[in-house]
């Protein structure tokens, strides 16, 4: 059986799956911070699931890109769990694990995360005999930059994950479509699929977020005190 958490976004979502079947996953959006919302998800989803905490034989997380609070707290609280119960930890990628949301051949799936600023980080896949390929490498770009890349491509194009919308308006072209809202947003469960069909798991002690930029809070700083 596999636990996996999805904090990357102000969507928590905590998931449980043993032989590629789904056997249950909460996933809400609420005022509530993940550091009060995820480990009583985590316990509810066990006792949907009807099981226990020594059924669980791998965990997997969400890294990042995403909100910088949130990927800490749902890391911390993977570590803490594949610690305790000695299994393996794997490290999913957020804008990867959402292209999962469409295992369909024949389509770019841009999949976007909110990097703050009218700002996203972006990266693209397509699914190509039966795998997932990166067609534009992971870049924080300006939206209109987005908007602007996407109307320059040729292909049919998917638009997933929390920028989608805003990347969306005022497009009108049949090859770009916007995902539905249940389809667009970070799912424990595609982070559950993803580590599923992952190689190998990741060193407990090295994993890191995946932040790509630096926080405000580090910029500031450098600004006001310089970077050494």
């Amino acid at each position: 059986m596999i636990l996996a958490l999805e904090t990357s976004s102000k969507v928590s979502s905590v998931a449980v799956a043993e032989d590629n079947r789904l056997l249950a996953e909460i996933t809400t959006e609420s005022k509530l911070t993940h550091s009060k919302t995820l480990i009583p998800h985590i316990e509810k989803v066990l006792k949907l699931a009807n099981k226990e905490k020594s059924d669980m034989e791998k965990i997997a997380v969400s890294i990042g890109p995403g909100s910088f609070t949130g990927l800490r707290i749902g890391l911390a609280a993977a570590k803490a769990i594949a610690y305790a119960l000695n299994i393996p930890l794997y490290g999913v990628p957020t804008l990867k694990s959402l292209a999962y949301h469409f295992l369909t051949p024949n389509l770019k799936i841009v999949a976007t995360m909110d990097a703050q600023k009218n700002a996203a980080y972006r990266e693209s896949y397509e699914f190509i005999g039966g795998d997932l390929k990166v067609i534009d490498a992971l870049e924080v770009l300006p939206v209109e930059a987005v908007r602007d890349e996407i109307l320059n491509c040729g292909k049919n194009i998917m638009l997933v994950g929390e920028k989608a919308e805003k990347i969306y308006e005022n497009l009108n072209r049949g090859n770009i479509y916007l995902a539905p809202f249940y389809a667009r947003m970070p799912r424990a469960a595609l982070v559950a699929m993803y580590a599923l069909n992952a190689d190998a798991p990741d060193n407990l002690m090295n994993l890191e977020p995946l932040y790509v930029r630096k926080s405000e809070a580090e910029v500031l700083w450098e600004k006001r005190h310089g970077k050494d």
